[in-house]
């Protein structure tokens, strides 16, 4: 009996020591990923041009302006719908298509007045 208790307290030691050294392996990778980082980090810092974050305009007439824009889009894809509800045709669904996606900024430019 004590023997079949060593035999299975030794094969839980040598699978708490595969673990172990698997979980040292992945911090060793992990150690070295960061440093890494941290080095290209380190030598590029300063020399790469710093992006902005610019938050997306709160006021009335930014608020205006969105809802104008998002009607003119609305408009357009209801046409759209409405021409591929009542033409079966795939050349002028696809020549509907085409022509709302080119005319959608020319609308937004004429119909939503500047301010």
């Amino acid at each position: 009996m004590s023997k079949e208790r060593a035999r299975r307290r030794a094969a839980r030691e040598h699978e708490a020591a595969l673990k172990a050294a698997a979980r040292a392996a992945e911090q060793e990778r992990s150690e070295r990923r960061a440093a890494r980082a941290d080095a290209v980090r380190r030598h590029t810092t300063g020399r790469l041009p710093q992006r902005t974050r610019t938050a997306r305009p709160t006021g009335t007439l930014a608020r205006r302006r969105r809802v104008e824009r998002s009607l003119v889009i609305a408009l357009l894809l209801a046409l759209n719908v409405l021409v591929w509800v009542l033409t079966p045709d795939w050349a002028a669904r696809l020549a509907a298509l085409v022509v709302s996606a080119l005319c959608a900024p020319v609308l937004v430019t004429l119909l939503v007045p500047r301010r």
